[in-house]
């Protein structure tokens, strides 16, 4: 199915509904032009990470070890992308979704998936155009004959230009090694140019971190543009993650998820980490609200 574009007047998003229900644009109408929210791109390009927005479902983030144990079973997890030695961000970010209702400023989309590894589940993903704002709610239900520890979360490519910054109140942050998975975790206090609880810059240095004990509402300012984003999600999703390669890299990824990566093999029991265990029908919702702000 091509890209399809909804646009209320106030705001505009294009949806890509073949790759992961993904967007290659989100874009707000300011003094009769359209200002960028999130990166965009080629409304046709092949590559789910080259998007403005993926959905993470049934987890978000990679795992270890080849996969994880839960309720004294291995379950294997394949790798899905080319690229990376560990299995990242689920499947639903690659899955072709079906269109089941579209209007000008409403698009719902649903996916039925066989894995990966032992997960079986359904998912709905809507998009809702409010004002000059962006809802995503995403839910899904366990279809597996066994419970299994899910998880979910957004990652958007929100603009990056010099003089954005960043206000994310949190209490803690993983730090990452060389092949990404967790280091170790620090109060955000130890590390002052990663402490998102004033408005701060990015550091000008590659960022890849997620953080916790977060209210789950951040702003991301543009001051030379006189435009900022309210960041709001829901309860499910008081971690997030931030990830920028460079300070010239064009993009911030500001990711609410549920939990940390390889929250499947930290110490302790998966819920620990946010990850939710569903038996089997139960499902989980969650939800992110991005509201744009000339002032």
């Amino acid at each position: 199915m091509p890209a399809i574009e909804l646009s209320n007047g106030d705001a505009r998003i294009v949806v890509r509904p073949d790759l992961g229900a993904g967007l290659t644009a989100f874009d707000v109408l300011h003094d009769g032009a359209w200002h960028p929210i999130f990166r965009r791109v080629d409304p046709f390009t092949a590559h789910p990470f080259a998007l403005s927005n993926i959905l993470l479902v049934p987890f978000s983030g990679r795992v270890s070890g080849g996969g994880f144990t839960f309720d004294g079973t291995f379950h294997t997890l394949p790798r899905n992308v080319e690229t990376e030695p560990y299995p990242i961000h689920g499947n639903g970010f690659s899955a072709a979704w079906d269109v089941t209702s579209v209007s000008a400023d409403l698009i719902t989309l649903t996916l039925s998936a066989e894995g990966p590894g032992p997960f079986r589940y359904d998912a709905t993903m809507s998009y809702r155009l409010q004002g000059a704002g962006l809802v995503m709610d995403l839910s899904l239900a366990n279809r597996a004959r066994i419970r299994l520890p899910y998880g979910a979360g957004f990652h958007p490519w929100f603009v990056r230009e010099p003089d954005t910054t960043l206000h994310a109140p949190a209490r803690g942050v993983w730090l990452e090694r060389s092949d990404h998975l967790p280091k170790a975790h620090d109060a955000v206090a130890a590390h002052p140019d990663m402490d998102f609880n004033r408005p701060q810059p990015l550091p000008a240095r590659w960022i890849n971190n997620w953080f916790d004990g977060w209210d789950g509402k951040a702003r991301i300012q543009w001051p030379s543009r006189g435009l900022a984003a309210d960041v709001n999600a829901s309860e499910a999703l008081r971690q997030y993650v931030v990830f920028s390669p460079a300070a010239d890299s064009g993009f911030l990824c500001f990711e609410p998820v549920a939990h940390p990566v390889d929250a499947f093999n930290l110490p302790g029991k998966a819920e620990a980490h946010g990850l939710k265990i569903l038996e089997p029908d139960e499902s989980l919702a969650v939800s992110v609200r991005v509201a744009s702000d000339f002032g």
